[in-house]
């Protein structure tokens, strides 16, 4: 048996220009973080030829190619591996439509999983790239290619795209005290709505070349954030975020709604300075920057949503176990 653990992720800054569609043309650029909520992938083999594939579901097939699970399938067929083995995947967390990356950290952690068994190494670039092929080239899904680098790599991370198709991935140096600040003075919060991503999307890409200034906007914002984080100015990204948010509900008509309106709204008269949805958008998780002094006021204001504790810059994807007789 091998069991995998993948981050989970917030994206804080640069969201949107991570689409090829985009980045290829006038470059892109991320700030984002693993967070330390995981899904764990397990892959054993079998006593007989079939394939048992678990999630939410349970499906027990004879060929790759009835399996359901779309990221599960397209993993087993990238890897080579055609029957005799049992998957399953178990999250910390409900996932769908959590805005937290759970699609890129599934796909990352099957790879990682499938290669773990056949005794391949892998490296963490690759894993990231044939994450990208099989959710954007084989499932055509639409999407920017963030998530995928995230997982795999893991930790607090400044991306860049580049024009010629480069994926930059670096670490950022922040001192311990910069980071526990930063992580003590963001909250996040779940909205309650869970959707699928697809169509904000889909129409997000869409609307790329209508959106070119938004874009370009968002995207010198992450290198202001990511400069003002090394500097020490933590109380910076409230007002960046706030910032970012405003842009970034402009890329696509279902990003937010009057629910998350009137949430982040109250969230910023009880004394959060700045905040976004994490991921498309649309519901999932509300993220909030708060100075301290101010964090009891935004939880009673919030009170009716379940707030999730979070520690930032974790681990990427990672053998946890391996047994194999």
């Amino acid at each position: 048996m091998v069991i995998i653990q993948t981050p989970l992720r917030i994206s804080l800054f640069g969201g949107g220009t991570d689409f090829p569609a985009y980045y290829l043309e006038h470059g892109g650029c991320v700030l984002n973080t693993a967070i330390d909520k995981y899904i764990f992938v397990t892959i054993k083999k079998r006593f007989d030829d079939k394939i048992r594939v678990g999630y939410t579901q349970t499906e027990m097939v004879d060929s790759v190619d009835e399996i359901q699970h779309e990221l599960i399938r397209e993993a087993l067929r990238h890897t080579g591996i055609t029957h005799g083995v049992e998957i399953t995947t178990m999250a910390d967390i409900p996932t769908k439509g959590s805005g937290l990356g759970s699609s890129s950290t599934v796909t990352v952690g099957a790879l990682h999983a499938m290669y773990a068994y056949k005794r391949e190494l892998i490296l963490t670039e690759r894993l990231a790239q044939e994450a990208c092929v099989i959710e954007r080239e084989i499932l055509q899904k639409p999407s920017g290619v963030q998530d995928q680098y995230i997982a795999a790599y893991g930790g607090f991370r400044f991306m860049e795209f580049t024009t010629d198709g480069e994926i930059i991935v670096r670490p950022v140096s922040l001192s311990p005290r910069t980071l526990r600040c930063l992580n003590d003075n963001l909250l996040i919060f779940f909205t309650g709505i869970t959707r699928k991503n697809g169509r904000i999307l889909e129409e997000q890409e869409t609307n790329i070349n209508d959106r070119l200034a938004t874009l370009e906007q968002m995207k010198q914002i992450a290198y202001t954030a990511c400069d003002e984080l090394q500097r020490e100015n933590v109380d910076a990204v409230g007002d960046l975020l706030h910032e970012s948010w405003q842009l970034k509900k402009q890329l696509a008509s279902q990003i937010s709604n009057p629910q998350i309106d009137e949430m982040y709204e109250t969230a910023l008269q009880a004394g959060a300075t700045g905040g976004k949805v994490s991921g498309a958008g649309g519901g999932g998780f509300l993220l909030l920057y708060v100075p301290r002094g101010q964090q009891e006021k935004v939880r009673d204001a919030l009170r009716g949503y379940q707030e999730l504790p979070i520690t930032l810059g974790q681990d990427g994807s990672k053998v946890i176990f391996d047994y194999q007789r």
